[in-house]
């Protein structure tokens, strides 16, 4: 029991509100249980919710545990009897009830025997209703109405003064902040600053902005409109730190924001912001990063962190947008990390136009859109946050693989070259042979559906492989040879020579049958190991070298990625097999997976 720190249980449940922050890290607990809290009848949140008691040996409380932090809860970081120290904790006090709040801690042991016998502190009051929770430190998830919460009145939280407050007014966690709460201030950095967006239609015209504010609790987002955009817009600056009040609290629009926060703070004329000099106890950023080859385990629209070194920088272009038929300057970046993936990135407006980076630099990535446009890709959206070469320990590692062994590894694309195409990887335990595939009439459905086998190329239509494309960076549309040059009819440009690009239709086989598959750039590179263009120059040269480059091809064995949809042509349906991914065998690998086979149970 002596590693526990003894009567802090105590304190925490007696201490007035100004002397909970001298409570606040360094004491080391032990967690006698953790429950999920049952979501109120009036909740719309789909995010979990954690009830923990905490034990120093002698008494025990109970507390919440923020949601950043239920990652330890499904990892299994934490269970029951597990010792902890906590490093940052809050307390606010609704209905009268105190409400500890677990807002960061880390594992000393795990698996212990439960230590002492603790008992409730003394004046223990009884554990706070399920409607408290939900109306308090961001646990509460929609308004409370009289039919779930009985006649209870307006919920308003003692403000939290002392060393946290500033000139006696409370200063809360973000993840404290729910509409029920007034009179409190939050101290928090900007992560993010949005342009000025203006918007004109039927009901009139209008301007708005918005920032995304970070503490060590969780992130908001707020947005000002109109007037408060004169008013409020040019005090923010990214990256500092600031005092924040006399906002509304609402339900946040999730269409909007990909913050993991059920509100959003509307600011008004009267809000107030301050400038805060001390900053250190008020991260930096917050990230979650996901490794590239892990990209396409996302469902599309998702939003995830990544961080990369900049491989390929494209030229500027821009798009025309069907909504407002305004223009919008893009570019695509090349990003590749550790896993040896790499895929490409969008900017969209001011950052497309002014990024500039000759040097490769290590970027951070926050909050991206997943797209599935031709293979996984992703793009910045209006809430994502980019970071040139972050000061933090993932972007040093980078830095120092890609220059030490990184420059020299071939980079597997997330690019698919069907444009439209959802993207499949390779699972090498749910293979399907090509009877199986057609028996179970995959693709049959209104949506695709993916299937990864192992076949052998039997034949390949060498009639027609490739087609001349534009040779502007992700445009790869078809070009008309016009006999002074070849015009793409989408960037409006003409070219003195097109770029070649693979469009190819394979019949496979296993030992179950035969399929034809239709494949696109990535799959010709693989099956030929020559671009499209090497490829036409040779069938335009010696027409013997093509064919037998084209048997060559013949009898190899691919593992094969594929994407299996209905396609109605000349008012036939049928289903079409596109190549999602296609790799060469690496018989260690197979090897080992075998090695794996014979060792599971059920080969015993």
């Amino acid at each position: 029991m002596s590693q526990l720190s003894a009567g802090i249980c105590r304190r925490l449940n007696e201490a007035p509100q100004e002397e909970i922050d001298q409570l606040a890290s360094g004491h080391t607990v032990q967690l006698l249980s953790i429950k999920k809290v049952a979501p109120t009848s009036s909740s719309t949140t789909a995010t979990d919710r954690f009830r923990i008691i905490i034990s120093d040996g002698v008494h025990f409380v109970q507390a919440m545990l923020a949601t950043q932090l239920n990652d330890l809860v499904a990892n299994g970081d934490i269970n029951k009897n597990t010792v902890v120290i906590i490093d940052k904790l809050a307390c606010n006090f609704v209905q009268d009830k105190r409400l500890i709040i677990i807002l960061d801690l880390h594992v000393v042991s795990r698996n212990e025997e439960k230590i002492g016998t603790p008992t409730a502190p003394p004046s223990t009051q009884d554990a706070p209703a399920p409607a408290v929770l939900e109306a308090t430190s961001s646990f509460v998830t929609s308004p409370a109405t009289s039919s779930s919460i009985g006649q209870a009145k307006p919920i308003q939280p003692q403000p939290r003064t002392g060393p946290s407050g500033r000139g006696g007014r409370s200063v809360y966690p973000i993840e404290g902040l729910s509409p029920y709460q007034n009179n409190w201030t939050i101290k928090a950095r900007v992560t993010q600053k949005s342009d000025i967006r203006t918007w004109s239609n039927q009901r009139g015209e209008g301007k708005l902005f918005n920032v995304t504010l970070m503490d060590e609790s969780g992130e908001i987002r707020g947005t000002g409109f109109n007037a408060v955009v004169d008013e409020l817009y040019e005090k923010f600056e990214e990256g500092k730190v600031y005092y924040i009040s006399k906002a509304r609290v609402n339900l946040a629009k999730k269409k909007f924001s990909n913050l993991q926060n059920d509100y959003e703070l509307s600011l008004e004329k009267n809000t107030e912001v301050e400038e805060c000099l001390e900053t250190t106890s008020v991260p930096m950023m917050k990230y979650n990063f996901v490794e590239l080859s892990s990209l396409e385990k996302l469902e599309r629209d998702n939003t995830c962190d990544v961080i990369g070194v900049i491989k390929e920088v494209g030229p500027l272009g821009e798009i025309t947008s069907k909504a407002t038929n305004r223009t919008i300057p893009k570019r695509d970046l090349t990003i590749v990390d550790m896993s040896q993936y790499s895929v490409r990135l969008t900017l969209w407006g001011k950052q497309a136009e002014q990024f500039a980076a000759d040097d490769l630099p290590v970027v951070a990535f926050k909050g991206v859109k997943v797209g599935d446009f031709g293979g996984r890709t992703l793009s910045m959206v209006s809430s994502s946050i980019m970071t040139i070469s972050p000061d933090i320990e993932e972007a040093h590692l980078l830095r120092g693989w890609y220059d030490g062994i990184g420059t020299e590894k071939n980079f597997q694309s997330h690019t698919s070259g069907s444009s439209g195409a959802s993207f499949g990887g390779f699972n090498r335990n749910e293979m399907r042979h090509l009877s199986d595939v057609k028996e179970s009439q995959l693709g049959m459905s209104d949506k695709a559906e993916f299937f990864s086998t192992r076949a052998t190329i039997m034949h390949i239509k060498s009639e027609n492989i490739s087609y001349p494309a534009c040779p502007t960076q992700g445009c790869n549309k078809k070009v008309v040879d016009l006999g002074s040059g070849w015009k793409c009819e989408k960037c409006d440009k003409t070219f003195e020579r097109p770029e070649y690009r693979y469009i190819m239709s394979m019949a496979v086989a296993d030992w179950s049958g035969q399929a034809w598959l239709q494949g696109f750039n990535e799959a010709g590179l693989a099956v030929f190991g020559k671009t499209a263009d090497e490829v036409h120059e040779i069938k335009e040269r010696n027409e013997a070298e093509y064919n037998a480059l084209m048997a060559q091809a013949s009898g190899v064995t691919f593992n094969f990625s594929c994407r299996a949809k209905q396609d109605t042509y000349n008012d036939q349906t049928r289903v079409r097999y596109g190549i999602s991914r296609i790799t060469s065998l690496d018989y260690h690998e197979e090897a080992k997976h075998l090695v794996n086979l014979l060792k599971s149970p059920w080969a015993q």
